[in-house]
This record gives C-alpha cells, structure tokens and sequence, in this order.
C-alpha cells in the first residue's frame, strides 16, 4: 500500500491549539521544527498535575506559533504572549499521567498569563532537556522509544480519507463537519481506503520507519470546538456508533506510532 502524507501538525503546548507545517524533521521524540519538538511544553496546576482540554476546554483557544526566538501563544482577550527559546528557570518535577518528568519552569509572566485566561493558578513548563521519558514497552516490545510530553507515544497518524467518511455520518445527522485537527494528529495520510491505517504495522517515509503500535482510544478531546471553547457531544456520539473497538478499548480513530528507525530525516508534504 502507497500512502501519501497530506500534512504535518504540531502542537508545542500539549492541550493547545497546533499548526500546520509543510515539512518538519522526524526526530526520535516525533516530529520537531528547528529544534523544537512536538509537546515541548505543558501547562500544569499548582499541584503540578497537568492540565488539558479534558476538563479545561478552554485551553482549545490558546493558539501557538514558533518564531525565530521564541513561543507565541494567543488567545481571546489576552495580549499576545512571547516566551523567549533561551529562558531559563528551575527544574522541578510535573506529572503527566502516571510518569513523573523534569521540566524547566518559563518565568512568572508566562505563568500569570495561563493563569488569568485559564482562571485556576497555573504554570508553563518545558521539557527538560536532559530528561527522559520512554513509551510503554507493552506496546513497543524492546524498541526503546522516546517522547516529550505527549500522551504516551512520539506520533498519532491519522487518515483524511477516515475523516472524510466520519463527516459524510455527521451530515446524514444534520451536523456540521469537523476538521481533523480536533483529533490532534502528527501525520495525515491521504490517497488510501476509509480506516486502512486499522491494518498497517509499519510506514516509511523516505529513509524513516514508523512502527505502528496500538489504535488510538479517544477521549472527550475531539468534541471539543475550538472556535467557542466548548465541549459538545460530536463526532464522539457519531464514532460510537461504527468505531468501538472491544479489544482496543473504546472508540478509535487513528494510530499511534513510533520511530522504529531513520530518525533525522526531513518530511515534506
């Protein structure tokens, strides 16, 4: 099977809004652009939970950009927000599901303006560089394989023909369309068959090789709208009703993957 890639997503503030990018470079942790990976940072309360659209849809609003120098984040009501490549802070210790990873804290500014748009007290920090964090070897086998901090694995592909055929449900229903950034990808593929990625164990993309590891399971993340910060109940109800997967554990869209070797090269949409 040929797959073509259709674009690349990246999203430095984990729960954030991401971007789009016509190349990145497939680093071991995922994708990077200049440098800066995939999830390079994370807001966090004052426990040092971290934080997401779960139970702060809001966070759907804070847009990212990376400029030469710096973070930038906007979002409704709020000045524009430049947290500078090179700022240093404390290592301290944030937790991000069961793992507990060093992260380097980006400077009370920053931390006061999550605060006020999130209305809870809140912190940015960012991946310490001299940390690690490795998937679950119950999926990866005796690949070692790296990540920031995304949910628990370096790259989520997903298929724009899927997302095609999800939308075509949702307008038999009478609803609207989603986009596929409501599903957080890294990779999209096009030019397949609805759900091919079901069946795929590995993807080369020039010199580079993806392992796929398990289905995707989703949570409330994707019937979160961006544009009102609101969580609804589509696709999620939609998906239910075609994508359950017993033996996955709950409804599915998309696959997640590591870097199985190559890692380095360029992508290029």
């Amino acid at each position: 099977m040929i797959a073509r890639v259709d674009a690349l997503w990246m999203y430095p503030i984990k729960g954030c809004r991401g971007f789009s990018t016509p190349a990145a470079t497939l680093a071991p942790t995922g994708l990077e652009l200049d440098g800066i990976g995939d999830r390079e940072w994370v807001v966090v309360d004052d426990q040092g939970e971290f934080l997401s659209q779960r139970e702060l849809p809001k966070m759907s609003q804070i847009q990212t950009r990376l400029t030469g120098e710096s973070l930038r984040v906007t979002a409704p009501g709020m000045l524009q927000l430049d947290v500078p490549f090179e700022s240093e802070g404390d290592v301290i210790d944030v937790r991000v599901w069961n793992d507990k990873v060093a992260a380097v804290t980006q400077g009370v500014i920053a931390d006061a303006w999550f605060s006020q748009f999130l209305g809870l007290r809140c912190r940015l920090v960012r991946f310490d560089p001299e940390a690690s964090r490795v998937s679950n070897s119950k999926y990866t086998g005796k690949l070692i394989a790296p990540y920031k901090f995304a949910d628990a694995f370096a790259l989520l592909v997903c298929s724009a023909v899927s997302l095609a055929e999800l939308n075509s449900r949702l307008a038999a229903k009478g609803h609207a369309p989603v986009t596929i950034e409501r599903f957080r990808p890294n990779v999209v593929i096009d030019d397949v068959e609805a759900f091919d990625e079901d069946y795929i164990d590995h993807f080369t993309i020039g010199d580079a090789k993806l392992r796929v590891v398990k289905p995707c399971v989703r949570c409330t993340v994707p019937n979160v709208d961006s544009s009102t910060g609101e969580a609804g109940f589509e696709p999620g109800d939609t998906l239910a009703s075609y994508r359950n997967d017993v033996r996955a554990g709950g409804v599915t869209f998309g696959v997640n993957a590591v870097i199985e070797s190559g890692a380095g090269v360029p992508v290029v949409v």
